[in-house]
C-alpha cells in the first residue's frame, strides 16, 4: 500500500505549469512538517516536495501562499535524474491525490489597497463569503 498523509505549512507559494499538448495544469509546493520532540531533543523538520494535477493544482495556486496550513493525501513517488554535473539526483515527492485548504482565502490581485484599511476590511468581513467556487456554505445552526 503506498499512502501518506500529511498537514504542514507551505514554505513558498505554490509553482504552476502546464503540460504541453494537453494543456493539464501541475502545481509543485513544498510543505514544511514537524516531527514530534522527544524530551531535551532538537526540533527537526522534514520538507517533502507535493505535486497535483488538474483543477486541484489551478485551486492551489489561487487559494494557497507561503505559511497556509495545508493537509495533502496521496502517495510517494521516487524517481531520479542526472544534473549538469552527470551525477545521479534521486528524488522523493508526494503526488497528491487531495488537498485540504485547513487555512485560506484569495490571494489579493493586482493592485489592491493595503495597510490598515485593507486590514479592517478583512477583520469585519464574514468568512463565510470568501468560499471557492463550486462550495456552498454551510449554516451555523446545525443541530449537531
Amino acid at each position: 500500500m503506498n499512502n501518506v498523509t500529511l498537514i504542514g505549512r507551505l514554505t513558498k507559494d505554490p509553482e504552476i505549469r502546464y503540460t504541453s499538448g494537453t494543456q493539464m495544469a501541475v502545481a509543485t509546493f513544498t510543505v514544511a512538517i514537524d516531527r514530534p520532540v522527544r524530551a531535551g531533543g532538537d526540533k527537526q523538520t522534514d520538507f517533502p516536495r507535493v505535486t497535483c494535477f488538474g483543477k486541484q493544482a489551478e485551486n492551489c495556486e489561487r487559494y494557497l501562499a507561503k505559511g497556509r496550513l495545508v493537509g495533502v493525501q496521496g502517495r510517494i513517488q521516487t524517481g531520479s535524474y542526472q544534473n549538469k554535473d552527470g551525477v545521479t539526483v534521486y528524488t522523493t515527492d508526494v503526488v497528491a491525490d487531495r488537498v485540504e485548504f485547513l487555512e485560506w482565502t484569495e490571494k489579493p490581485q493586482g493592485n489592491q489597497s493595503s495597510g490598515r484599511q485593507n486590514t479592517m476590511q478583512q477583520e469585519q468581513a464574514d468568512p463565510r463569503d470568501d468560499a471557492p467556487e463550486g462550495f456552498q456554505q454551510l449554516d451555523e445552526d446545525v443541530p449537531f
